[in-house]
């Protein structure tokens, strides 16, 4: 399958929800590259309207998640919604209802397990009905980890072990990430045994040997949205997920600082790596991906997703993970070597 043009996607509007959220505006960006028209939405008007400043010229509507009536008149004529605004635990159930009365497809960017666990169990039959696509953690956190195992896998149809460790050189949270952490208190998840169990607590160290440029570093389990994910298409009896120590820190911390831009795009300089592991018997495979920030690099990501769904090129209906829904590898190829650099055995 051949990279999407720019202009694949004009006349397909596309409405992001969250649109002035720190990802929002990233992603924002990213659809107007792809050729898209964005419809911003959000429940601040005040927020849209600056953020429109930056953009003359696209649709602002302003809705909330407790007023069906706003949602309805905010997606009209959208081809898609991607929900930008977490936690998703509160925002996702009332985004998903939006999109299935108007018949359009829906992505988001949730790190939260719950709020994935309740996508697939609550909106998989009506999502197939209306002939919809529903794709819950389209992001750095769920979705990457998911392309990455689904792309080492190959023609693997089961593995006897699927780890995923990230390492970041630090972590300079948003609103965003602060909001969702104080929500967001149910217990962890892993697959562990053939079925999803909380993880040990405290939860278990390792050492593990990344690339270039982070070496070898001491990671903690720290399982996200991707556990669920992968879980849901993917046949391995252990599902885990890792983090390097120095991130965390700097997320425990009140005092830590949001992102800083760094250049025009408004990215940080924040380094990252994912490294996902499968194993069968003796053998391993690989999948590797690294660039900077993970706020920016979930754009593209959720971009490409997107377009893919409104332009017919995926033809998946119901709720999917990435991994699921999309041609991994391929997904993996068409992404910009200068947004995020991606390396498979």
């Amino acid at each position: 399958m051949a990279h999407l043009k720019q202009d694949s996607v004009a006349g397909q509007p596309i409405a992001v929800f969250g649109a002035y959220g720190h990802t929002g505006r990233f992603v924002v960006s990213e659809l107007r590259r792809r050729g898209s028209t964005p419809i911003l939405c959000g429940r601040d008007p005040e927020k849209l309207a600056t953020l429109g400043a930056s953009h003359p010229g696209l649709q602002l509507r302003v809705a909330s998640i407790d007023d069906p009536d706003a949602l309805d008149r905010a997606l009209a004529g959208a081809a898609a919604v991607i929900n930008c605004a977490g936690p998703f635990l509160d925002t996702a159930p009332a985004l998903i209802e939006a999109a299935l009365r108007a018949r359009i497809h829906y992505l988001d960017l949730a790190a939260e397990q719950g709020a994935v666990i309740a996508t697939f169990e609550r909106f998989s039959t009506a999502a197939r009905d209306a002939g919809i696509a529903v794709i819950p953690a389209m992001a750095f956190y769920g979705g990457l980890g998911d392309l990455l195992a689904t792309a080492a896998m190959g023609d693997w149809t089961e593995a006897d072990e699927i780890r995923i460790a990230i390492a970041l050189d630090s972590w300079l949270p948003t609103r965003g990430t602060r909001l969702t952490g104080a929500r967001n208190t149910a217990k962890r998840l892993v697959v562990s045994g053939n079925r999803l169990q909380a993880i040990a607590d405290p939860p278990p160290m390792r050492r593990w040997d990344f690339p270039a440029p982070f070496g070898a570093q001491e990671v903690v389990g720290l399982p996200l949205s991707e556990i669920i994910t992968i879980s849901r298409h993917l046949r391995s009896p252990e599902i885990h997920a890792y983090m390097n120590l120095e991130p965390l820190k700097d997320l425990r911390d009140p005092d830590t600082p949001p992102p800083t831009p760094v250049d025009a795009s408004g990215r940080s300089s924040q380094k990252f790596l994912a490294d996902v592991v499968v194993r069968k018997g003796g053998e391993r495979r690989r999948a590797v991906a690294h660039g900077r920030d993970i706020y920016a690099v979930t754009a593209p990501l959720v971009v490409e997703a997107a377009v893919r769904l409104v332009t017919g090129s995926c033809e998946t209906t119901g709720v999917a993970s990435a991994g699921q829904g999309f041609d991994a590898r391929d997904f993996l190829a068409s992404l910009k070597a200068e947004d995020i650099a991606i390396e498979l055995d």
